[in-house]
């Protein structure tokens, strides 16, 4: 009677472990997850200051791929390379699966708008909307950009003219063609949606 007491318990415990670690699903992640809110806040929705993107919300290919280009230095990040690169493609996919599973937050960004009448007529132009749509929200691999930060946005834009950023070859050809100030109007009117 105790060896079946005994047996029974065991794997009752066992379920409850096992059940347990089917409740969270990134388990496996939960410790990057945990570093990755030190800079991008909880869930990603509340990053430490405006230089940091958002990635509540972003979508999962996008997540996933631009973790890939900074484990492969394709996308160069003196912080979050050598974080990337501690990584395997199955966690990479669950970190990305996290973040676009989160609700995109509502930030309303304040930034600097003097140039927010260029950035529309330069946004609209076409070729911007082909990718992003209609209502920058984006699809798999590229980025959703309406409300995220227009700090970020104008560094990042800005990075891709100067091919200090190189994931991405025709954006860098693309943004070659706007000046400094419609691309700090874009920043405005692309956070501030």
């Amino acid at each position: 009677m105790i060896k079946v007491l005994v047996k029974f318990c065991f794997a009752s415990f066992g379920f409850v472990g096992a059940a347990l670690a089917d409740e969270d699903p990134f388990a496996e992640v939960r410790e990057q997850l945990e570093l990755c809110a030190t800079c991008h806040g909880e869930g990603g929705a509340e990053p430490l200051d405006e230089t940091i993107p958002i990635l509540a919300g972003q979508h999962l290919y996008y997540v996933y791929v631009q973790l890939k280009d900074f484990k492969s230095g394709l996308r160069e990040n003196d912080i979050m390379g050598p974080m990337a690169g501690e990584l395997e493609k199955a966690q990479m996919l669950l970190i990305a699966e996290y973040y676009s599973l989160q609700a995109w937050p509502r930030m309303d960004y304040e930034f600097d708008g003097a140039n927010a009448g260029l950035g529309r007529p330069a946004a609209g132009a076409g070729q911007c909307v082909q990718c992003h749509l209609g209502g920058w929200e984006g699809a798999s691999r590229v980025p959703r950009l309406a409300g995220q930060s227009p700090v970020y946005l104008e560094k990042t834009m800005l990075d891709f003219k100067a091919k200090l950023r190189n994931n991405s070859p025709a954006k860098s050809s693309l943004l070659s063609s706007f000046a400094d100030k419609q691309i700090n109007g874009m920043a405005a009117m692309l956070g501030g949606m």
